[in-house]
């Protein structure tokens, strides 16, 4: 559980850091916020393999292995996005960015309750739901992202 309570936090810190971009208007360090949406993905990503893993023993992963995990989370991230675009449309087309991030922020917070907790909810949807919505979050703002960029 350690592990995903750092991988929860650095979700956290980037989705935090695109919040002060947003509200500043600028920012001093080289990583723009496409980049900070990738991490977040990548993040979430990671944050699934561990729960599968549940081992905080572990250090190395063989790369097949954590190639083969990281395929199949984006797959199901993939299935689960188009199965919510049939049930919702493509609402999150008129989103804004800061609302991805205000989303991605309370999943986060989310996913910390539920690890106090000892991964135990009473109603909610688990860890794994959490890092798949923050997964499909980060999608749809780098779609729009590249989508403006290349309006103009």
């Amino acid at each position: 559980m350690y592990r995903t309570i750092s991988v929860a936090d650095q979700i956290y810190i980037k989705a935090k850091r695109i919040r002060t971009i947003q509200e500043k208007g600028l920012q001093k360090i080289g990583d723009d916020i496409i980049s900070e949406f990738k991490g977040i993905l990548n993040y979430g990503i990671i944050g699934l393999i561990q729960l599968d893993i549940n081992d905080d023993e572990v250090e190395d992963l063989p790369v097949e292995q954590v190639q083969k995990l990281y395929e199949e989370k984006i797959a199901f991230a993939k299935k689960l996005m188009q199965d919510k675009n049939h049930d919702y449309g493509e609402a999150w087309r008129e989103m804004s960015q800061e609302s991805f991030v205000d989303l991605t922020l309370a999943k986060i917070l989310r996913i910390k309750q539920i690890l106090k907790n000892d991964g135990q909810t009473i109603i909610s949807e688990g860890i794994d739901a959490n890092f798949y919505d923050i997964i499909n979050y980060a999608i749809f703002a780098l779609i729009l992202i590249e989508e403006k960029i290349h309006r103009g």
